[in-house]
This record gives structure tokens, sequence and C-alpha cells, in this order.
């Protein structure tokens, strides 16, 4: 077993829309007021900074009565995909400074936010979350990333106690969902439920992302869980392999299954971030990956357009030099054309047209927020 410093991070990673959408964010203890910025980074332009301005008032404004975000206005006590939603608008916000303890409008919403969080999102008795509002092993592993960089910042000891044991039960789920019987190709990750014998690239991110963040937010967590993950992430790098395992193809995709299935700039994007975050930074899988984005940078056309984007402004940033320059001007220019009036953005390719503005506009919002380093995930 080992224990993680108390230094946190927390990371994330997507598609799935209702049963299939993966979401992505993440959040962090370490948070400067909005006005601050590294000095090491190029500077963030008005251009950036006024449309992220215009994205937090829109998520704001998708603040239901019950604390939650989401694009409809429904009363009923948890609309479905709504801890998923809410702990992903809860991540966009946090991303650019916005705190429970901020005494602000931005401040008081992620503050009630994390009280629809603690309040009306119950987990079952083995401390499944993605049951109480129908989003699965997605929305677990969301809404188990959000508990983990809240841990410490809620506005009273009762919901502290509270986010610290949904937790502790949230990521003893992760570990024995990883250790039901599987094959060997799908031996580490996990899939729709906990239960399921089988695992895809989509919901074993975010499980990842779930144990590093409460490691690293100080609960312990098994090493061989997290080695587990990462060896299966790696055997979804689609390479042939020379005698002692290594990639013959530096130059590849991530695959949505080992075996087989959609290779896209999405899933090579989530795949080469996954990684990073558990510290393979040199892995030959990362190396392979971030030169096939290189090659395939975000297109308007990409069926996950928002949720690659998402990792791809992430990972590019963590290889430094002119990649990350490259990369952050694409996605800058992107996202800014793209963004509606009202502060929104709209998916309209695939499978993600149908998860709405919440979705997309949380997405963007932390693609932007990569050079604010208001979250040590960030930083290098």
């Amino acid at each position: 077993m080992i224990k993680a410093s108390p230094h946190r991070i927390m990371h994330s990673l997507i598609p799935y829309r209702l049963s299939l959408i993966p979401f992505c964010l993440f959040l962090s203890s370490f948070i400067l007021p909005p006005s601050s910025f590294s000095q090491d980074s190029p500077s963030i332009s008005p251009e950036v900074k006024q449309s992220v301005e215009k994205a937090v008032a829109f998520l704001l404004s998708r603040q239901r009565e019950q604390g939650c975000f989401i694009d409809e206005n429904r009363n009923e006590p948890v609309p479905q995909h709504s801890g998923a939603l809410t702990a992903m608008a809860l991540m966009g916000l946090s991303s650019v400074g916005h705190m429970p303890s901020n005494p602000t409008p931005e401040g008081r919403s992620v503050a009630n936010g994390l009280k629809f969080m603690t309040e009306k999102i119950v987990p079952n008795e083995d401390g499944y979350l993605g049951q109480s509002d129908r989003s699965r092993m997605y929305g677990h592993g969301i809404m188990t990333l959000l508990y983990a960089e809240m841990l410490g910042q809620a506005n009273d000891e009762a919901m502290d106690k509270k986010i610290r044991t949904r937790l502790q039960n949230a990521v003893a789920l992760i570990m024995r969902s990883q250790d039901v019987v599987k094959s060997e190709a799908n031996r580490g990750g996990w899939r729709y439920e906990p239960g399921s014998s089988d695992s895809d690239m989509s919901a074993s991110v975010w499980q990842v992302m779930a144990l590093r963040a409460a490691k690293n937010a100080g609960l312990t967590v098994p090493k061989e869980a997290i080695d587990k993950a990462v060896a299966y992430i790696k055997r979804s790098y689609r390479s042939e392999r020379d005698p002692q395992g290594k990639p013959l193809d530096m130059q590849a995709a991530f695959s949505y299954e080992p075996s087989g299935g959609r290779q896209t700039f999405a899933t090579t994007a989530a795949g080469v971030l996954a990684l990073q975050v558990c510290g393979e930074y040199d892995a030959l899988e990362v190396t392979g990956g971030t030169n096939y984005l290189v090659k395939n940078p975000p297109a308007l056309n990409e069926a996950w357009f928002f949720y690659g984007s998402y990792y791809y402004a992430q990972c590019m940033y963590q290889q430094g030099g002119e990649k990350a320059s490259v990369a952050r001007q694409k996605t800058e220019k992107l996202l800014l054309e793209l963004q509606q009036p009202n502060g929104s953005w709209q998916p309209k390719n695939g499978n993600e047209r149908s998860a709405g503005e919440v979705y997309a506009t949380a997405l963007a919002l932390l693609s932007l927020s990569v050079h604010y380093h208001f979250l040590p995930i960030y930083q290098k």
C-alpha cells in the first residue's frame, strides 16, 4: 500500500451521452486569486479571458433550484445525469479560481453545487455513486474525482466529513470493480457497471483519475491498482510490439478497447493524458500517442470534439515546447470561433450532439483554463 502526499491534483477525462458520454473534469485544493497567473507562462490573451468570463456566466445561468447544473429546468430531486454534469460544471468553475469559500456569486454557486452533490447524490450501500443519477460508472468516476478535489474545501466540518466518507467508499468500490474476473485483455480496466466483465478506455480513464486524485488527497491507495490500470491503458495503444513488449510504431493511436474498436484523436488524447497523470511521462506509448496527435490535431468534424479537445489541451501542455505552443493556438482559435453569444458551446457532431450545452461548455472552459495554473495538474 502506498500513501499519497497531501499535494492534490485531479484530472480527468470522456465520451458518454447518458449511458455513453464520458465527462471530463478536474479541480484542485490549490487555488490562486482569479487575477494571478504563472509568471513563466505566456500571457493569457484578453480574448481568452473574455471567453472564460462569458462561459462562467453561462454555467451560473444553468444552475437550478436544487443546486445542480443541467440544460433543462427539471425540479425533480435528482435529474438524470445531474450528478455527473454538476461535477463537470464545478470542475470548470474551479479551474479558473472559483471555490466554495469565495464570498462571490461564483463562489456561492460552487458552494450550492457542492451542497447538491453531498445532499442529493446518495450512494447505494456499496458506495456506488452512478446509480443515484443513472450515470453509471462514468458518473461514479467523475463524482469521485470531485469529492477528492473538494476534500478540505467545504464550508463546514460536517460537510467535509461527509465528503471524506463518500470518497473512501467510492474508491473502495472502484478497486472492487477492478478485481472482477476478466479476460487478459480487459484486466485492470472498467466499464459501464461495477460488475462488468469487460472494459473500455473512456470508463477506465475516469477510474484511473479518481484513484490518483484520491491518493493525492491523502487516502491510501494500493499501488498495484494504479499499476494494473496503467497496464490496461498501455494495451490500448495500437502498435505491434517487440519480444520485450515495446511498441514498434511511434506514431499510433489509442483505441476504445485493447482488442480493437475506435482509434481516434479523442481516445488517443485521453490515453496519453491518463498515462501522464500517473507519472508515465516517458512511456513509449505517450511519445507515440503525442506524435499521432501532432499529425491529427482537433478538427470540427471530430465525433467527440469537445471531449477530445479537452484532453488534447491538457496532454500537449504537459509535453511543453513547440508542441504545447501549437496545441494552445489551435485549441484557442477553434473554441473562440465556436463560442455562442450567450457564452455557451454547443456540441454538433455524432453522439456528442445530444450531450448538451453544460457538458460542452464545461469541457471548453477546462480546455481554455490550462494556462491559468490554478490546478496542480496543469503545472509541470
